[in-house]
């Protein structure tokens, strides 16, 4: 797949070389609907928002949540192991470990 932006030079008109083929006017094409796949909707996030204030933390999340307020560089790691044991994979444990700071940020600025 080529780089976002890329845009293919003209064709030249002739049968060999670099940008051979016949010459076209190109289409502006619409969008596909699976470009944007992983992107959060705003419906999505409210709803998430609120089932996690309704709701709260997982067992495993308060348990992140304390390694995380001791607040040192090891149980700033040890946090990153348990997601990673919990959810699979290296980089859902970073999002992970990234969201329990902000929701331990934001206890601290509330109060």
């Amino acid at each position: 797949m080529a780089k976002s932006g890329y845009v293919k030079p003209a064709s030249t008109g002739m049968a060999a070389g670099l940008n051979k083929g016949f010459i076209v006017t190109r289409r502006e094409l619409k969008q596909k609907p699976s470009y944007r796949r992983g992107r959060k909707g705003e419906r999505v996030g409210l709803v998430r928002e609120v089932v996690r204030e309704v709701v709260g933390f997982s067992p495993y999340e308060r348990r992140m949540i304390e390694l995380i307020k001791i607040g040192s560089a090891s149980t700033f790691k040890r946090a990153l192991k348990l997601a990673k044991k919990r959810l699979g994979t290296h980089r859902r444990g970073t999002k992970k470990r990234n969201e329990m700071s902000e929701a331990v940020a934001a206890m601290r600025r509330k109060a």
